[in-house]
């Protein structure tokens, strides 16, 4: 059976629905994450997870009870904020037993619990430090081993890193995966960072406009996007989503864009049956968008940015014919800022391009 679930889950705010009839099952042991753009509803749904929200309509089930009427003190859940949350004028010991004294967990096993959770997240030498006496990743840490004392079925993380700065984001990352492999708990993460995502996850949860648009693994999301939202979102730089249309060439079915005909791998050709007209928008990554040696059947096209990044060069630019309004995006290696001002040509892998339907925005082939 599955650990948590979501039946038709539906969250209204007066006369505006922000979580439209959600369905989603997690596993025991599961790291699941949701993303998505401010407003799209995944604190929300985290949020009636944990109680702090009652859906308007739909069910809340954990290890198989109905808990969508239950207070959060009964659903034996444990949640971390983005915001640290910690008294000020107590010890970290004291933080993380306060929590145990208002259950009444009896002393001996409240030292457990904390002395465990210390040692797991490297807090054995600051039990005795004020808030004040931390940095941001040790008061992160505290307000996890918080959480972790209470030993709960779930622990429910609320963009818990987005305080940090970017190298103390990356280290906490790391820890977090850590923690996760030594505790085995089941474990929802809201982030708009898709970085966090990425690398965190066993599962993602893509919402938009409370709606989820796909569920799946990190390959699953990066690599087979469901549609050209979840294709635009996941990834950085964005992938390329590009008007075009399909065209026969010599017998092969190619699609026509502003980087040149691409010709499609017979997965896509027997895709674009379903295609109604022969408008369709075609994905490419930056990474798979290549320098060319020679012009020929190559795409020409005005750099206008070239951001170098140490080892990759980043290029926006637009096509040298045709519409100026459609840019493209390219990563290519090393340096190439002196492609700056200057045209260059390109060429895309065919094996790495999506189809997707122009009218609903659907991968043709997912």
């Amino acid at each position: 059976m599955s650990y948590l679930i979501l039946e038709k889950v539906t969250k209204n705010f007066g006369a505006v629905t922000v979580i439209h009839e959600l369905e989603l099952t997690v596993e025991a042991g599961e790291f699941v994450v949701f993303v998505g753009a401010s407003g799209c509803g995944k604190s929300t749904t985290l949020r009636m997870i944990a109680g702090l929200e009652t859906p308007t309509a739909g069910r809340i089930l954990i290890a198989g009870k109905d808990v969508t009427q239950i207070p959060p003190p009964e659903r034996d859940i444990a949640m971390v904020f983005q915001s640290y949350a910690l008294y000020p004028h107590m010890s970290v010991r004291k933080n993380m037993e306060f929590g145990l004294k208002i259950a009444g967990v009896p002393r001996a096993e409240m030292e457990r619990r904390v002395t465990n959770a210390a040692r797991i997240l490297g807090l054995d030498t600051l039990l005795d430090r004020k808030p004040s006496q931390l940095s941001g990743g040790q008061r992160q840490r505290v307000a996890m081993g918080r959480a972790i004392v209470r030993e709960p079925k779930i622990f429910l993380f609320d963009e818990p890193l987005s305080n940090l700065d970017a190298k103390l984001r990356g280290q906490m990352r790391i820890e977090l995966a850590l923690l996760h492999q030594r505790l085995g708990k089941t474990s929802i993460y809201v982030t708009h960072d898709q970085v966090e995502a990425m690398t965190l996850a066993d599962r993602i949860v893509v919402f938009d406009k409370g709606f989820i648009q796909q569920v799946g693994t990190p390959d699953e999301v990066f690599n087979r996007p469901a549609n050209t939202f979840v294709a635009a979102f996941i990834g950085s730089p964005t992938m390329n989503l590009l008007r075009g249309e399909l065209a026969s060439d010599n017998g092969r079915l190619v699609a026509m864009t502003s980087l040149g005909s691409i010709v499609l791998r017979p997965e896509l050709e027997q895709a674009s049956t379903m295609v109604r007209d022969r408008e369709i928008i075609v994905g490419v990554r930056p990474h798979n968008v290549h320098l060319a040696e020679a012009a020929d059947n190559a795409a020409p096209l005005h750099v206008d940015v070239a951001e170098f990044l140490g080892v990759e060069t980043t290029l926006v630019a637009h096509p040298a014919t045709g519409s100026p309004t459609e840019a493209v995006t390219v990563c290519v290696p090393g340096n190439r800022s002196a492609l700056a001002g200057a045209t260059g040509h390109f060429v895309v892998d065919p094996a790495a391009v999506h189809l997707f339907e122009a009218t609903s925005g659907r991968n043709l082939a997912a």
